[in-house]
């Protein structure tokens, strides 16, 4: 009985420090986080101007007649 509480309670322990070494940190704090400002969205406004583009042309380039 004593063999079978000290095995219990060593896997009890193994198991509570693999747990506390293996916890990742909390979230940082609101004021170190990077704010997502105006550059962002005119890259992402951007992006989809261009696309819009490649789409228009692409549409032009199948409508065309072939000689």
């Amino acid at each position: 009985m004593k063999t079978f509480l000290l095995i219990i309670l060593t896997l009890t322990i193994i198991l509570i420090a693999t747990t506390i070494a293996l916890a990742q940190p909390g979230l940082p704090a609101a004021p170190s986080q990077a704010p997502i400002d105006g550059g962002l969205g005119l890259l992402a406004a951007a992006g989809g101007g261009y696309a819009l583009k490649k789409l228009r042309d692409r549409k032009k380039m199948e409508d065309a007649p072939e000689e």
